[in-house]
């Protein structure tokens, strides 16, 4: 019985290890939530936080939540979704900008990587609910 919950742990863990990075997995209220966090990262930086100081934190929290199902996280469902995250975290420190114009432009580019890789809309896509 101890063997076949070992096995079977070991299983799911290899499967979300294994699981390859697809396309960008984050929705439009993810960008949302997204763009605060940059925002956030921004006024850490106007209050001295260092940049290595805050992305190595980044980067061992991306690192730490890869232990749950890819449903369970917030924002980084996969390798895309995190690097888009810490893209936009490193912009904040490498081309410092007001705060809510690093929410902004993290904003909008998130929503372009949502609509590419939506891919092209179908009429269906098109019609407004009723």
């Amino acid at each position: 019985m101890r063997a076949t919950l070992l096995c079977a742990a070991g299983a799911l863990v290899a499967a979300t290890l294994a699981a390859p990075a697809s396309a960008l997995t984050v929705n439009p209220g993810d960008c949302a939530e997204g763009a605060d966090f940059i925002r956030n990262a921004a006024l850490s930086r106007d209050n001295g936080a260092p940049a290595e100081m805050f992305l190595s934190r980044l980067d061992q929290d991306l690192q730490a939540i890869r232990a749950f199902p890819p449903a369970l996280r917030w924002f980084a469902q996969d390798d895309d979704d995190a690097a888009l995250l810490r893209a936009g975290a490193a912009a904040v420190f490498a081309e410092p900008r007001d705060a809510e114009q690093h929410h902004r432009a993290f904003l909008a580019q998130c929503h372009a990587a949502v609509a590419r890789s939506a891919g092209p809309l179908t009429r269906a896509d098109e019609t407004p609910p009723r």
